[in-house]
């Protein structure tokens, strides 16, 4: 669901405040009915969509924040599970970061991009944010929300980065723990000052420190998965997997993919899975049987789910 469109952080490698225009937030009242409308049909997750959602309600009639807006459907009957992308670190207020502890419906799950671990990057992006801040606030998440899932973005070879700066980069993402990221070489966008700078980085050493970021991500990932096997998981099951088409595949409450074998008509329900295995983009688990899978009832139960392949970055 869009609740928003457009951006104003103007970060200096990203063309879309060009192409999108200024931030402008759709009135709540509509995205509520649309959400509750998706409810009332059987929905169970809904993800709010926006460039920067935590700036959401700037410019709005009456006064409104995201936080705001989150409690707001949260208090929705039959609502699920709630996710939002993408967060901008320089406007995740401390109310924001509290209601990752407060409602239910709200995942253990956040996408926060940072796009370098080095002060003297950021500052070049126009990131608004230190590498301090940036950790304050995974702190505090930590915190709020013991359980919370990390994902990130990530950008090597910005124009001037030096191995000093991609070493701070790699410091970072192991101070924070990442569960996932998403990671990309620097490449020029017309329009935008990042392209006009001068130290453009050479192409094999953008395409050495993405290769060396990754394996650093892929171990961090490894442990992330690892700590779960063992457990039972509560699995939003999407439809067959890619790799495997004898097995359904689903998403976590921390959007982890699993992987498992069951009976299709679980498709477009949540279900109890036992985590038996942890693979470097993915879960392997086991359907706990006995677990009635959930839904809103049965008028779900009488409609044909769309299955869909998951994907497993």
């Amino acid at each position: 669901v869009t609740i928003m469109r457009g951006c104003d952080n103007f970060c200096s490698f990203c063309v879309v405040p060009y192409v999108r225009g200024r931030e402008a937030s759709r009135a709540p009242g509509g995205i509520v009915d649309e959400v509750a409308a998706f409810v009332a049909a059987g929905g169970l997750e809904v993800t709010l969509l926006g460039q920067n959602v935590n700036s959401y309600g700037r410019g709005l009639p009456e006064p409104m924040t995201f936080p705001r807006l989150l409690r707001r459907l949260n208090a929705l009957p039959g609502l699920n599970r709630l996710r939002f992308a993408t967060s901008h670190p320089r406007d995740l207020s401390p109310e924001l970061i509290h209601t990752f502890g407060e409602l239910t419906a709200l995942c253990e799950h956040l996408h926060l991009p940072v796009q370098s671990g080095a002060n003297r990057v950021l500052a070049r992006m126009n990131r608004g944010y230190t590498r301090e801040h940036y950790r304050e606030k995974v702190a505090a998440l930590r915190q709020a929300c013991p359980g919370i899932a990390l994902s990130t973005d990530l950008i090597v070879g910005f124009p001037g980065e030096t191995e000093a700066d991609f070493l701070q980069t790699l410091d970072l993402m192991g101070q924070a723990g990442f569960d996932q990221a998403f990671s990309f070489k620097y490449s020029p966008r017309p329009q935008t000052r990042a392209a006009t700078f001068p130290d453009q980085v050479p192409e094999d050493v953008k395409a050495e420190r993405l290769a060396r970021l990754q394996a650093v991500q892929d171990e961090l990932t490894r442990k992330a998965h690892a700590r779960l096997v063992g457990q039972e998981q509560e699995v939003l099951v999407e439809g067959r997997s890619k790799r495997s088409p004898q097995d359904l595949c689903g998403r976590l409450r921390t959007n982890q993919v699993v992987n498992f074998t069951g009976p299709r008509e679980l498709v477009g329900r949540l279900a109890r899975v036992a985590i038996t295995e942890a693979h470097p983009h993915s879960l392997k688990g086991r359907w706990v049987e006995g677990s009635p899978p959930r839904d809103r009832g049965e008028e779900r139960l009488r409609t044909s789910p769309r299955e869909v392949a998951c994907s497993e970055r």
